[in-house]
């Protein structure tokens, strides 16, 4: 919960108290939260109770003890006190444990995060055409399934592009094993591995084969080398890139991450979810044989983290100063770059720190 989420919970209960007659006041444009002084009790302070005395008729301590029932059951509000002669201090709630290990592991893990050994009993052989789109994928498939555990052979119908191998790709023997890959659609026109790394590189090659579905066409225009937001792979690794940047700020300015320093805000939310759901995310890929729901999951972590990002800075600006909440902050947007890494890995494209 943010200063601001904490200023609009508190005039909420103001609009309720005095929509329920318990208090007869105007209700204020905005509600001013501080940080509690040293000293002082609990995360936040504001007086309100003591601006709005008057226009009550009511002892400041009264309209503390109303505004007070009706603050202290909202979501991430652990605790609520009367200080002084008339103050609401706030104290937070704690992280969750569920949240904290999701952080912890990916600090842990690394890119790794999501790894497991799930399929360590499967020892599969995948076959696919000769034919750049199916080996880039037939590659991909066999990292997922690695880092699930499976141990996984790779064969071609005969003997592949040696501009292949610019991809990554490698081929283990030739013929026809029992087990082929799903259907694979291949790309306009029969265009070469070398055709497409001349125009678009290996990266973008690389995310223009897995993005789509195996049965979709493959979109393989410009477009995938445009430095902006409507490229999802260019917002996917500036997403990195801008972690990896936090990082680096925080050692400027002379402080690091913590998991648990603060309570996690409500604009945390969605981010710490798909970081929870992200070893099943890996998991579901690499059974599927669908790299492209890793790309999908990239994706949706680097929207989320952008929103955090911009609602939750974790760097401070101008004279304020490195905070618990900040070190939480970075926290996260450490392990959002963690698992982007990761991600993008597995696909075979690279993350550089910078952009």
């Amino acid at each position: 919960m943010t200063p601001a989420d904490l200023s609009r919970t508190v005039l909420h209960a103001v609009r309720r108290a005095v929509d329920e007659n318990a208090l007869r006041a105007p209700v204020p444009a905005r509600v001013r939260v501080e940080r509690t002084r040293p000293g002082g009790s609990g995360d936040y302070a504001c007086a309100v109770a003591l601006q709005l005395a008057g226009p009550a008729e009511l002892p400041a301590l009264e309209v503390a003890r109303i505004l007070r029932e009706r603050v202290a059951a909202e979501p991430g509000i652990g605790r609520v006190e009367i200080t002084g002669p008339g103050f609401l201090s706030f104290t937070l709630d704690a992280p969750s444990d569920s949240d904290l290990a999701v952080l912890h592991a990916v600090r842990e893990q690394g890119i790794a995060y999501g790894h497991g050994g799930a399929l360590r009993d499967e020892i599969l052989q995948f076959h696919h055409a000769r034919e750049v789109r199916a080996a880039v994928t037939a590659h991909a498939v066999r990292r997922l399934l690695g880092s699930q555990g499976a141990r996984v052979r790779i064969t071609c119908q005969e003997a592949g592009d040696p501009e292949w191998s610019r991809l990554g790709v490698t081929i283990d023997a030739h013929g026809t094993p029992p087990v082929p890959l799903p259907r694979i659609r291949p790309v306009p026109a029969g265009a070469t591995a070398g055709e497409l790394l001349e125009r678009l590189g290996a990266d973008a090659v690389r995310w223009g084969l897995l993005r789509p579905a195996g049965h979709d066409r493959a979109p393989l225009g410009d477009d995938l080398l445009v430095q902006g937001e409507a490229n999802p792979l260019f917002r996917v690794r500036y997403a990195h890139a801008r972690a990896r940047a936090l990082t680096r700020g925080a050692a400027a300015l002379g402080f690091t991450s913590a998991a648990d320093a603060a309570p996690p805000e409500a604009p945390a939310r969605p981010l710490l979810d798909l970081l929870a759901d992200h070893p099943g995310v890996l998991l579901a890929a690499a059974r599927h044989r669908a790299p492209d729901r890793v790309a999908r999951q990239l994706e949706a972590v680097a929207h989320a983290f952008f929103d955090f990002h911009d609602s939750c800075p974790p760097l401070p600006s101008g004279d304020e100063k490195p905070s618990a909440a900040h070190r939480s902050r970075l926290a996260l947007a450490e392990a959002a770059g963690t698992v982007l890494a990761g991600g993008l890995s597995l696909l075979g494209i690279s993350a550089p720190a910078h952009l």
